[in-house]
């Protein structure tokens, strides 16, 4: 056997080989990866290093699996509670709605509104035009839970309104009603002399009667016919005590010859409230109550404001 060595600048050396010299060559590189081999082998066995890299590789996946199921976990909680929150949100803004509804149609029924002027108990009318690119557009997507608290509570903000409203209405159409001067000013008792000319009890001549006269009863109750605020409660000359009383625009009334003034002036008074007890006082024949009503400082028939009704 020849083995040929190729040097520098190309030079050669022939060695010759014998034939146990060959043998051991042989049996050295045939030998040699079979030896790496095995050492590695059992270098990795004795070391278990596959056992080390399954343990960690477990480990890290336990972990990081642990803690997605802690955060999963806590995900469901938080939501679990928040839609308990949101549910009991809807429930209340639900009976508040229902709530106001209610209160709504029986305001509408009290102030005798007409009908379908504040209908509680129907949906708002809603429209709109069609806006291009609306037209076969089928795709609904379902309003989240949020979306649904937030439309109930829009409904809730438009029933407060039109309840604003209709608060405002009210007190409107009751201070109107309060200063509206209607009705008779004793509780009982018969009118006795009207307005106008008449002929005077004292002397016998024809004389001017600026109100209407109601007799009944010593210390019966004399009412206002209408709200407003005592300017005069005191003696008068030719009225004996007298009671005035202003009810805004322009109108007042008088009480007179009254036995004795239950308010003062200042006084706010109601509708219907007793402000004086029929008497004889002053320029008087006998127990009545002398009613008088002005509008602009002029006198005028109280008749026409005796005999009509309450505004409603």
């Amino acid at each position: 056997m020849k083995i040929i060595v190729v040097g520098k600048n190309k030079a050669t050396k022939t060695y010759t080989v014998s034939g146990w010299t060959r043998a051991v060559l042989s049996i050295c590189l045939l030998g040699m990866p079979l030896g790496v081999g095995a050492y590695l082998g059992n270098l990795v066995s004795s070391t278990n290093g596959s056992d080390i890299l399954d343990h960690e590789t477990t480990a890290a996946w336990k972990a990081s699996l642990d803690q997605q199921k802690e955060s999963i976990e806590e995900s469901k909680r938080e939501a679990s509670e928040n839609i308990a929150a949101l549910t009991l949100r809807m429930a209340e803004l639900q009976a508040r709605l229902v709530r106001l509804d209610a209160l709504g149609e029986r305001l509408t029924t009290v102030a005798s509104l007409d009908a379908g002027e504040f209908d509680f108990s129907q949906q708002p009318a809603l429209g709109g035009p069609e806006l291009p690119g609306d037209e076969g557009n089928s795709t609904f997507v379902p309003p989240s839970f949020v979306d649904v608290i937030d439309d109930l509570a829009k409904q809730i903000e438009d029933r407060e309104q039109q309840l604003e409203t209709l608060e405002a209405l009210i007190a409107n159409r009751k201070i109107q009603n309060d200063v509206f001067i209607a009705g008779r000013p004793i509780k009982k008792g018969w009118m006795s002399s009207r307005f106008g000319r008449r002929t005077d009890p004292f002397n016998g001549g024809i004389s001017w009667h600026s109100g209407v006269d109601f007799a009944g009863q010593l210390n019966s109750e004399v009412v206002a016919v209408a709200s407003g605020v005592v300017t005069w409660s005191s003696e008068r000359s030719g009225y004996g005590q007298l009671v005035e009383i202003n009810h805004g625009s322009g109108f007042s009334t008088r009480y007179a010859h009254n036995s004795e003034n239950l308010v003062k002036v200042g006084d706010v008074v109601k509708k219907g409230q007793t402000v004086a007890l029929m008497g004889s006082s002053g320029r008087s024949t006998g127990p009545h109550v002398h009613f008088e009503v002005y509008k602009n400082g002029r006198a005028v028939d109280p008749s026409s404001y005796i005999h009509r009704t309450h505004r409603k």
